[in-house]
């Protein structure tokens, strides 16, 4: 086994960062207007949306209040092989808690999870699971570090993840995960399946079975699957083939950065979502974070050396990636790449499902008392058999 080193941390940017990063978006241009009359949201996101997150960026954004929410729990550096890993750890006081891998993917952070690392470490109700909550950065993105080499896959950091459990302690352990999170979650429940004991999804590609009429449901989902990779996976094809050229250009432009991740959210989400204040902060503070950490350029590598889109309900029936442990899944309605029952049921052991008009491909941050209400469900039913 890895020898591992853990070490305390503390989010702490200094002061003179955060005045340049005011600076630098006070000196920024923007063009003035939308790129053709009536451009709509045909040519990206409006003008008016861009503008308004610039403003709110620059006038009311306060990373210091921000800085102090994401403190409220511990942080740490876990020093594995050669990486160091961040993570957030948010202990329960209860023995019976169960230990919750939290895994976030692109454009998010550990901070995804930060409106449910409070309600499923602390519940109200004690007559709900407790769960000690492990918040990782995937390798590239915020404090930990970039991958060590060409060709690091999402199934290295599974090894790397499953280290950093057993670290600290959890021999035994339940992971929650969505967008390529799923990924590192996937490769856990299918390879080691002594320790990851459970998986909650809420993001699952995967094939319908040949030759099946598809509900209302299915139809609806399907002609959104085939708009989003038809008008809106441009981000991808930059990220899966020229990372370098778009990452550098954006490293140090914070406008280039809200612009790159902030669109995700704009059209990944729920419409209700995004009229909400909170989910001008979302955008803001995960700008905000991959700014501070220099993380842009090396996050786009989960798309560079990982299956690419095309393949990733295919991936997920191949028999090496089937989840042989007990796994749920969360369908929302307003995700990406929603899935049904009866095709999630091909890529594994499922034994929990559930759908959700509301939410879309953050739905930590968009539904976190539904996906916290899920994973609560999903471990009163099986932990105790796992």
């Amino acid at each position: 086994m890895s020898q591992v080193r853990v070490e305390p941390f503390k989010v702490d940017i200094p002061q003179d960062e955060i005045d340049r990063l005011k600076r630098k978006l006070r000196d920024t241009r923007l063009p003035g207007r939308e790129i053709v009359p009536e451009a709509g949201t045909r040519y990206g996101p409006t003008y008016k949306w861009a503008s308004d997150l610039y403003n709110a960026w620059t006038n009311d954004y306060d990373w210091h209040e921000v800085q102090k929410e994401i403190n409220e729990f511990p942080h740490f550096i876990a020093k594995i092989d050669d990486l160091n890993i961040h993570f957030l750890h948010a202990r329960a006081e209860r023995a019976d808690a169960i230990p919750l891998l939290l895994i976030h993917g692109w454009p998010g952070s550990f901070w995804e999870f930060s409106q449910v690392w409070g309600p499923l470490s602390r519940p109200e109700d004690q007559n709900q699971p407790a769960f000690h909550c492990v918040v990782p950065s995937l390798p590239g993105f915020c404090w930990s570090s970039w991958p060590p080499r060409a060709g690091w896959t999402l199934q290295d950091t599974a090894r790397i993840f499953d280290v950093l459990m057993k670290a600290l302690g959890y021999s035994k352990y339940m992971v929650q995960c969505g967008d390529w999170g799923h990924f590192v979650g996937r490769e856990l429940g299918a390879r080691y399946t002594d320790s990851c004991r459970l998986i909650h999804c809420n993001f699952a590609p995967s094939p319908l079975p040949d030759g099946v009429d598809y509900t209302d449901r299915e139809k609806a989902v399907a002609a959104r699957v085939d708009d989003w990779v038809e008008n809106h996976i441009g981000y991808a094809v930059c990220m899966r083939t020229r990372p370098h050229t778009i990452g550098i250009a954006l490293n140090d432009n914070p406008m280039g950065i809200l612009m790159w991740v902030g669109e995700k959210f704009n059209e990944a989400a729920d419409p209700k979502s995004q009229k909400r204040p909170f989910w001008t902060k979302a955008i803001l503070t995960t700008a905000t974070l991959y700014y501070f950490t220099g993380c842009v350029m090396p996050s786009m590598l989960c798309y560079y050396e990982n299956v690419r889109h095309h393949e990733f309900a295919e991936f997920a029936i191949q028999p090496e990636n089937l989840i042989q442990v007990p796994f749920g899944y969360t369908s929302c309605f307003w995700d990406t790449e929603p899935s049904s029952k009866r095709a999630v049921e091909r890529t594994g052991n499922l034994v929990f499902y559930k759908e959700r008009n509301d939410g879309g491909h953050f739905a930590a941050l968009e539904i976190p008392e539904g996906i916290a209400e899920d994973v609560r469900e999903l471990a009163a039913l099986e932990w105790n058999k796992a």
